[in-house]
């Protein structure tokens, strides 16, 4: 199934089945009653997701012109979708391209514990104000570092305290994109005091729509993503990292450890962290010169500080705009794409 969120002047706005070809769409509650928004889908996922299901396969047959739906149908509209989830009971963000850490700890001169191999790294996000995939980076001073970062994420049934990552991946529900804000020159002050982010992890936009794990076919295995994900900055790609290689950490495994010692809520949000690949055990090569690139500008600048000895590359100006999209393998989007612009906040 593809879902979405429409705004519609509540704060969780309606849930909307979304065809496949993200061309047309039903307001669930028109179909199922009772069923308005994403969360109370996930409440009640196993006395729910079927009928759903049949809205899903009516709705493709209908667009595919093999049968008349049985309910209204709308143009899907991507300006009109908050984040799937406009705001979640939890948020919780790994760091599973441990690639990444490694070459931003380099950068500053900082050795990377050999736990971080075994142990993932997390992170409690701000889960009440998300951004939706149209919606302006509202930061009040450039010179906090303004950074996009390409993720991955899952949404997770309810999930009991203590799983085991074998069995992790059966209350995956829902696979959607990310674009995890960052403001770098306010992190490691932050980090400094031993406490983790807060200051430097404004809100965070994720994609139009969130999808089903069988959506992806042969795509989704081992608790990955098995595709590309593309980060474009002014319209210049930035990076077409794969997501499912170089993920020293699966969703399971990230799963696992975020439950090791409480229950997971339905509709609770799993990070991947950013998206990153390494050529030859080494930083990745930028695209223009045959890599895969980035999906933040903190590792294009570590990269740079590496090779050169300084970054060159500036952080996101107020005016910049970024876009997150993955592709199957025709070429079509498969989330709808996230496409935002930096402004500067103005109370």
């Amino acid at each position: 199934m593809k879902l979405a969120t429409f705004r519609n002047g509540t704060r969780d706005g309606a849930l909307v089945v979304v065809s496949r070809d993200l061309t047309r769409a039903v307001i669930a509650q028109t179909a199922v009653a009772g069923l308005g928004t994403l969360q109370q889908l996930l409440d009640n996922w196993q006395d729910t997701n079927l009928k759903v299901e049949r809205i899903y396969a009516e709705l493709n047959e209908a667009v595919d012109g093999r049968r008349q739906a049985p309910f209204d149908t709308i143009d899907f509209d991507e300006g009109r979708c908050t984040a799937p989830l406009p705001r979640a009971y939890q948020w919780a963000d790994g760091s599973a391209y441990v690639n990444h850490v490694e070459l931003v700890r380099r950068a500053r001169g900082a050795e990377m514990p050999a736990t971080f191999w075994t142990d993932p790294l997390m992170y409690q996000g701000g889960s009440d104000t998300f951004l939706g995939p149209r919606d302006d980076i509202e930061i009040a001073d450039e010179a906090w570092g303004i950074d996009l970062e390409g993720e991955v994420a899952v949404i997770t049934d309810d999930v009991p305290m203590g799983v085991d990552a074998s069995e992790a991946g059966e209350y995956v529900r829902l696979v959607m994109l990310v674009n995890d804000v960052s403001l770098r020159n306010l992190i490691p002050g932050e980090l400094a005091k031993g406490f983790g982010f807060f200051h430097g992890k404004p809100s965070t936009a994720f994609s139009p729509v969130a999808v089903t794990p069988d959506e992806l076919g042969t795509h989704w295995r081992e608790g990955k993503l098995h595709l590309p994900l593309l980060a474009s900055i002014n319209g210049t790609l930035l990076g077409k990292p794969n997501a499912g290689q170089d993920m020293t950490f699966s969703f399971p495994e990230l799963i696992a450890h975020a439950a090791k010692t409480r229950r997971l809520g339905a509709g609770t949000i799993v990070g991947s962290g950013t998206v990153s690949n390494k050529l030859d055990d080494g930083p990745g090569k930028p695209v223009g010169l045959g890599g895969a690139g980035y999906t933040c500008l903190a590792e294009v600048r570590t990269v740079e500080t590496i090779l050169e000895g300084k970054p060159n590359t500036p952080f996101l100006k107020f005016g910049d705009r970024v876009s997150i999209e993955m592709l199957d393998a025709s070429g079509r989007s498969i989330f709808g794409k996230i496409e935002q612009k930096v402004v500067r906040y103005s109370r």
